[in-house]
C-alpha cells in the first residue's frame, strides 16, 4: 500500500512538472511571436504614423509589375506619312476627307497653300482607329497616286505596363494614408500625413495624364499626309508600244511640256508685272542716254559748218 501511495505522489509530481514546463514553452512562443505579428499588422495598414516609413513603395511596386506584365497585350503606336499627286485637287481633298469619316477617324489639321506655279498643296494631319490604319493606306493610295510612303511602329509596351504599375502602387499609397489619416490622434501626425497625401495625389495626377496621352497614341494611328497638285503625275510607267506610239506620246509630252513652261513663264509675269516694268524703264533709259551721249560731238572737234568756212576762205 506504501508503494503505492508512493507510485502515485511520483506521478503526480511528473505531472505537475510536465504542465509547467509546457505553459512556460507556449508563453514564450506567444511572447515571441509578437514583434511579428505586430509587425504585419503595421505593414498592413500601410506603416507607422508616428516616425516609421508609411509604405514600402518599391517592394510594392515590384509586386504590381510582377502581376500587370505577364498576359497583357502589346501597346504599338502606329504613324505614316504620304507624298501623294493629283490632277483634280479638289476631287482628292473632298474623297480624303470622306475617306476619314467613313474609317471612323478625324482630321486633326489641314492647310492648303499655293505654290510658285500656282499649284495647290495640301498638308494634313489624319487619325484612324489602329485597326483601321493598313485599309485606309491602301484606300487613300487609290484615291491619289503615292510617290513616297513610311510606315513606323513603336512599341511602348514595357513603358506603358512600367506606368500602370506605378499608378496602381500610388493609388493603393493613397487609400492606405487616408486609412491611416483617419486613426492620427496628434497633430504632428495629421500634417504628416496630409503632406504624403499631397504629394502622393500629384503623383496618381502626372501618371494618368501620362497613360491617358499614350491611350490617345495607341488607339488611334497618325497619318501625316501631303498632297500636291500637278498637271500630270510623275513617274506612272507607260506601256510598252510601237515606234509610231512612242512618237506620238513624245510628240504630245513635248507639247504639254512646252504648254506648262509657257503657263507657268505668264503666272511668273503676273506676279512680277511690276518689276518688269520698272526693269523695263530701267533698259529703256539706259539706252536712251546712250544714244544721246554718241550723237554729241568730240571735245576739240569743229563743228561741220566751221570747216566749210574755212575752205571757202
Amino acid at each position: 500500500m506504501k508503494r503505492a501511495l508512493a507510485w502515485i505522489s511520483a506521478l503526480i509530481c511528473i505531472t505537475t512538472l510536465l504542465a509547467g514546463c509546457g505553459a512556460s514553452t507556449g508563453s514564450g512562443a506567444a511572447m515571441n511571436a509578437s514583434p511579428s505579428a505586430a509587425a504585419e499588422t503595421t505593414e498592413a495598414a500601410g506603416g507607422n504614423y508616428g516616425g516609421m516609413e508609411f509604405f514600402n513603395s518599391d517592394s510594392a511596386a515590384d509586386a504590381d509589375r510582377a502581376d500587370t506584365g505577364r498576359t497583357d497585350e502589346a501597346k504599338r503606336i502606329y504613324t505614316a506619312d504620304l507624298n501623294m499627286e493629283t490632277t483634280a485637287f479638289d476631287d482628292a481633298a473632298k474623297g480624303l476627307t470622306a475617306l476619314v469619316g467613313e474609317l471612323g477617324g478625324w482630321m486633326q489639321s489641314s492647310g492648303v497653300d499655293y505654290g510658285g506655279s500656282g499649284y495647290r498643296r495640301g498638308n494634313y494631319t489624319v487619325r484612324v482607329p489602329q485597326e483601321k490604319f493598313d485599309a485606309f493606306l491602301t484606300r487613300a493610295g487609290e484615291l491619289c497616286h503615292v510617290t513616297y510612303s513610311y510606315t513606323n511602329v513603336e512599341d511602348v509596351s514595357e513603358y506603358y505596363y512600367d506606368t500602370a504599375g506605378r499608378l496602381s502602387t500610388q493609388q493603393t499609397k493613397l487609400e492606405r494614408l487616408q486609412t491611416l489619416l483617419s486613426k492620427a490622434e496628434s497633430m504632428e501626425d495629421i500634417i504628416t500625413i496630409e503632406s504624403a497625401i499631397s504629394d502622393t495625389e500629384q503623383q496618381i495626377e502626372s501618371l494618368s495624364g501620362e497613360l491617358k496621352h499614350y491611350d490617345s497614341q495607341i488607339d488611334y494611328a497618325t497619318v501625316n499626309i501631303s498632297l500636291n497638285e500637278v498637271y500630270q503625275l510623275s513617274n506612272v510607267e507607260q506601256p510598252a508600244t510601237g515606234f509610231a506610239s512612242r512618237i506620238g506620246t513624245a510628240l504630245s509630252s513635248g507639247a504639254h511640256g512646252f504648254v506648262t513652261f509657257l503657263q507657268s513663264v505668264l503666272v511668273f509675269l503676273a506676279y512680277a508685272w511690276v518689276w518688269v516694268l520698272l526693269t523695263a524703264a530701267a533698259l529703256a533709259g539706259a539706252i536712251y542716254i546712250r544714244r544721246k551721249r554718241r550723237a554729241l560731238p568730240k571735245t576739240g572737234q569743229k563743228p561741220q559748218a566751221e570747216k566749210k568756212d574755212d575752205k571757202t576762205e
